[in-house]
């Protein structure tokens, strides 16, 4: 879908910010899942939520360690379409970065 949307030359925000403002608005109307709330927004998933949190819009989790479940499903269901875009990695590379991290 497209959109086109007249804004005054003399707003102060980006296209980009525009994207980003409508996304947080369409989430948390429960509009958009996490995951087309950070498409929209041309940014990844885990920096989407954490922007969210950033803004106190969704509380962190209390351990660091337990990823909230709307982040996995929104995770796996990125990576369920790439995988059906034909976006395939190489399993050598899932632990790229991985090992630097321990």
């Amino acid at each position: 879908m497209q959109i086109t949307i007249a804004l005054p030359d003399n707003l102060p925000l980006t296209e980009a910010d525009v994207r980003l403002e409508l996304a947080i608005v369409l989430y948390q109307q429960h509009s958009l899942r996490l995951d087309q709330a950070a498409q929209l927004a041309v940014m990844s998933v885990d920096d989407f939520y954490q922007l969210l949190i950033d803004r106190n819009i969704v509380t962190p989790p209390a351990d660091i360690d337990d990823e909230p479940a709307e982040l996995v499903l929104a995770s796996l269901r990125t990576s369920l379409q790439q995988i059906k875009e034909g976006k395939l990695h190489p399993i050598s590379e899932l632990w790229d970065g991985i090992i630097d991290r321990i």
